[in-house]
């Protein structure tokens, strides 16, 4: 009778029902090795795990779980280095994406969230604030070379009242609102038209002073100082509204690739 076996490959200690149980090197059927704890048969404890397309983790498992503290390396050159939790990126960790972008931060089910530092690379601009689902939510500050913005995000964009401040000593305060989209006769079925980005409307411009994003009922609107603000120079920097748009956008194809890469690889 003919029978097929499965080629897997296992040298290292075992418990008195045979189980692997202890220290132990594994080579698995698909190609991937893995050198490390053991304990009744799983891996469990620090260890090893190299996968057969160039994916290495090293760090504490769990009932053959990621679980703890560990170090994976994607095969695009990107690294995470933090917490895990059955298998997912949970707690306090930092992610160099393969672009040279790095976050620095707190994680849950394997996005970032809560808070956190993304740094940009190509500009060294750098987002400090909340996160949600991987998204820039909530009370932050977006801070470039020679000005920061601080702020609300909401799902990505900045909304509501904030201020932009400059190093040569003076802030501008204002309000980013949500355009209202013209409505128009449209057919059935057919596809709306993205949201619009959100635009600045500048209230005044002060010396420095100590402001969080949780003071806005401080930011009324003042007519005759956004009358001055747009004589000065058109109540709207430009520059700082183009930079983050970029740069959100980086953002966000760092953390759908980071996505594929959580599901395409296990260990």
């Amino acid at each position: 009778p003919f029978s097929l076996r499965v080629c897997q490959e296992y040298e290292g200690d075992r418990n008195s029902e045979g189980q692997r149980h202890g220290f132990g090197k594994a080579r698995l059927p698909n190609g991937d090795t893995y050198e490390g704890e053991y304990e009744c048969g799983l891996r469990n404890g620090y260890g090893t795990y190299r996968f057969k397309n160039g994916a290495l983790y090293t760090g504490n498992y769990l009932r053959n779980e990621k679980h703890g503290k560990g170090v994976f390396f994607y095969p695009d050159g990107s690294k995470y280095a933090g917490d895990w939790v059955h298998d997912q990126k949970q707690g306090y960790g930092e992610y160099l994406y393969a672009n040279g972008d790095t976050y620095t931060g707190e994680w849950a089910n394997n996005k970032r969230h809560g808070q956190g530092t993304y740094v940009y690379k190509d500009t060294g601009s750098k987002y400090v604030g909340c996160w949600v689902n991987g998204i820039q939510d909530g009370p932050a500050e977006l801070i470039h070379l020679n000005h920061r913005f601080k702020g609300r995000f909401l799902s990505g964009k900045p909304l509501g009242h904030g201020k932009f401040i400059f190093d040569i000593g003076c802030e501008q305060r204002g309000e980013y609102k949500q355009p209202v989209q013209d409505k128009e006769e449209e057919e059935e079925e057919e596809e709306q038209p993205l949201p619009l980005e959100p635009i600045w409307k500048a209230s005044e411009i002060t010396k420095l002073t100590p402001w969080s994003p949780q003071d806005e009922e401080l930011l009324g609107p003042r007519e005759t100082a956004e009358a001055a603000v747009t004589e000065e120079d058109g109540g709207h920097p430009a520059s700082t509204t183009g930079e983050g748009d970029e740069e959100r956008g980086e953002e966000e194809v760092n953390q759908s690739q980071e996505d594929e890469e959580t599901t395409d690889l296990g260990g």
